[in-house]
Parts: structure tokens; sequence; C-alpha cells
């Protein structure tokens, strides 16, 4: 008896690492290099377009004020051992483009055309001349939240 299979497409909030994988495989059909600072700005302005376009989280994770910018703690534990080397997806990992689905593939495509030629640098600048970084940013004091709402809000305000 053929048993019938429903392929449910995966939809918002993701894990971030789910976000991370589709990013850096876009880097690497692009043939660009996307170290993890880079990563990490992507992710969060990732989350704040999406944010301000669907009035919903795109990850589920929290993003935090480091001092090199906002900063999602479990994708860069994931590959910080990359350091400021470019992140390349293991041949055995088990990232599909079909596990985002095609709205939100739009969105991070649109991220990535808007914020990926930029160096991780520029981008790492970026960050701490908005608001949700600067309010949150304390020297020395680690895992300090940058809320949803706050990023939202200042994305929705930049459109």
């Amino acid at each position: 008896m053929l048993e019938a299979r429903v392929h449910r497409q995966a939809a918002p909030p993701y894990a971030a690492l789910t976000v991370a994988k589709w990013f850096i495989a876009w880097a690497e059909a692009e043939g660009e290099e996307l170290s993890n600072l880079k990563l990490q700005k992507l992710l969060y302005y990732a989350q704040g377009h999406h944010l301000a376009e669907r009035h919903h989280p795109l990850f589920t994770e929290q993003v935090q004020a480091w001092s090199h910018g906002p900063v999602v703690p479990q994708v860069y534990q994931q590959y910080k051992s990359c350091g400021s080397s470019s992140i390349v997806l293991p041949a055995a990992d088990s990232f599909s483009w079909d596990d985002v689905d095609p709205d939100t593939a739009e969105v991070l495509s649109r991220v990535w055309n808007t914020y990926g030629g930029f160096s991780a640098g520029h981008l790492r600048n970026m960050t701490h001349e908005e608001p949700p970084w600067q309010r949150h940013w304390q020297d020395g004091v680690r895992g300090i939240v940058i809320p949803p709402q706050e990023i939202e809000e200042y994305f929705a305000s930049r459109h």
C-alpha cells in the first residue's frame, strides 16, 4: 500500500540557524565570502525587515547587543570556529532551499541584495549607528537582548 506524503512547506518563525544556512548557501552560490561577523549583521537586518513587513519574527532566537553589533548567540557559537574566514556548509549538512518558504526567501534575497555587497566591517559600523543596538549596548555587559518590538519599530520607521 502506498503511503501518501504531504509536504508541508515550512513557515516563519524559523530557527535562526535555518536562516543562517540560507545566507551561507546563497553566498556560496554567488561565489561570495561570508564571515560569521557579516552573517550576524545579515541576520539582524533580515529579522528587522521581516518584522517591519510581516509583523512577526523571522526566527525565534534573541538578538543581543555585542561589542561588534547585533548577534544571534546560537548562530555565532555554531560558526565561531571559522573565525573571520568564510563559512562553508559541510557536504553532509541537511540544508535544502525548501527549508525556507518562497515568501520568506524573497525577503532574504532582498536583504542579501541590499546588504550583501557591504563588507562585514561596514555592516558592523552601520549597526553601531542604529538605535536598536545603541540603546542596548553596554560595555562589559553580555547577554543584553535587543527587544524584537524595538527592532520592528526602527525598521518600520525606515520604510
